[in-house]
C-alpha cells in the first residue's frame, strides 16, 4: 500500500490496525521519555550554540539594504496600483451619475 501524504488519514477501504467490528485503531504504547538533568541540558544548549554561524557585518549590511530596497519597490508598486484603482472607480462612478 502506498504511503499517505497525510498521516493519520485513511487512504484505503480500511486503515491498517482497524478492527472489523467497530473501526477502532489500536495504538501501541510509547516508551517514556528519558529525563535530562539541568546541567546536561545546559551543556547541550551550549553545544548547539557553538554550531551557529553568524553573518558578518558586511553580509548583515547588504541584506538590510536589499530589504529596504524591496520595501521601497513594493511601496511604490502598491501606491501606483492604488492610484490606478482609485482613478478607475472615480470614472465608473462618474459614468453612473
Amino acid at each position: 500500500m502506498a504511503k499517505s501524504k497525510f498521516p493519520g488519514r485513511r487512504t484505503g477501504a480500511k486503515a491498517q490496525g482497524a478492527s472489523a467490528s467497530g473501526g477502532t485503531v489500536t495504538v501501541e504504547p510509547t516508551e517514556p521519555k528519558v529525563r535530562t538533568s539541568p546541567m546536561q541540558f545546559l551543556s547541550q544548549v551550549r553545544a548547539e550554540g557553538r554550531k551557529i554561524v553568524w553573518p558578518s557585518r558586511k553580509e548583515t549590511w547588504i541584506t538590510s539594504v536589499m530589504v529596504f530596497i524591496m520595501v521601497l519597490i513594493a511601496a511604490v508598486f502598491f501606491w501606483l496600483v492604488d492610484l490606478a484603482l482609485g482613478w478607475s472607480i472615480e470614472r465608473i462612478i462618474s459614468i453612473g451619475s
